[in-house]
């Protein structure tokens, strides 16, 4: 019998219980896919922890790539023996075999692995939407990104250098800012060390920048308005270090008639047409060379306890993945 990780209780990483699941035939709209490859993200974490509430008893790990091995009735998306990836609800990528909706499954192109694909699909996807729809990132420009070290930051530097944009990155050590700006980021900021606000109005001779992409949350978003020059936007799409507070909104006004979104890629993908052509978008520009997908960190599926551990604690760089 196939095994999966299943929650029955939010909290640590010892609420995660490695057990045998009954998979079953795939019923209307379902695909079976026996998993290649999952990939490792803090949304994860905040389903396990609780900051993103699951009807318990639940599967975990949203990011996947394998082979499907059997399609349910009225199934038109993929056929027994295509190599698909997915990152959308419901989880399951933490398993050896799952049941997954059909219209959830983009194709693989043959040039990219399991692995690779297990990698990029939430972390990629989310910076697409991020920096073509939610703000539409123009030839030189000068943006921020905080945590540009980790997995999406590593494919937003990348991605915003082929846009032609000036990055300007937030990371916790000089490993990781050495890790950034090869990668793209033009002036990674070491944290711990610099005030990255005073630093991006140096770098920008006063002006700020019109954007900020936020993954860290809580310890970051008030330093991040003080860095957006008028009608700039705060896009937080994270929570690495907590929430982000309630904001009067005339704060955002006193800052300079300011925008703030809380996105998530799920509503951008809500539509398979729009699932599917954002995939398509990442897949050309990872098969073109100008992102490269960087997998830094690869465990076996039974430690993803241990995974989780390492993520929370900051031990992680680029992106990490399961092999199954």
């Amino acid at each position: 019998m196939p095994k999966a990780f299943r929650i029955y209780e939010h909290g640590g990483p010892e609420v995660l219980k490695w057990e045998d699941v009954e998979v079953g035939d795939p019923g209307p709209g379902q695909a079976r896919v026996r998993n290649h490859a999952a990939g490792l993200n803090f949304l994860d974490v905040y389903q396990r922890a609780g900051l993103y509430k699951m009807q318990l008893p639940t599967l975990l790990g949203m990011e996947g790539s394998g082979v499907v091995e059997a399609v349910g009735p009225g199934v038109t998306e993929v056929k027994a023996g295509d190599r698909v990836a997915y990152c959308s609800p419901p989880p399951g990528a933490f398993a050896e075999v799952r049941l997954a909706p059909a219209d959830r499954l983009v194709k693989i192109p043959d040039a990219i692995s399991f692995e690779s694909a297990a990698a990029m699909m939430l972390k990629g996807m989310t910076v697409q939407y991020l920096v073509k729809r939610t703000f539409k990132v123009e030839p030189g420009m000068t943006v921020l990104v905080h945590a540009a070290a980790g997995g999406v930051g590593l494919i937003a530097c990348q991605w915003l250098k082929a846009i032609g944009a000036t990055v300007i990155g937030t990371v916790g050590t000089d490993a990781k800012a050495a890790l950034a700006k090869a990668h793209g980021c033009d002036y990674p900021i070491v944290y711990s060390r610099e005030n990255f606000v005073d630093r991006v109005k140096e770098i920008t001779g006063g002006k700020g920048v019109p954007v900020v992409f936020d993954a860290v949350g809580k310890d970051v978003w008030a330093g991040s308005l003080d860095c957006l020059s008028m009608f700039g936007m705060y896009i937080n799409f994270g929570n690495a270090s907590g929430a982000v507070p309630a904001i009067e909104p005339l704060t955002l006004m006193a800052k300079g008639s300011l925008f703030m979104t809380r996105p998530t890629l799920n509503h951008y993908t809500a539509k398979r047409e729009d699932l599917v052509a954002t995939a398509n978008d990442l897949f050309a520009i990872v098969q073109s060379g100008k992102v490269k997908i960087e997998i830094d960190q690869r465990y076996a599926l039974k430690d993803v306890p241990q995974a989780q551990r390492d993520l929370e604690a900051r031990k992680t760089t680029g992106s990490t993945v399961f092999v199954i």
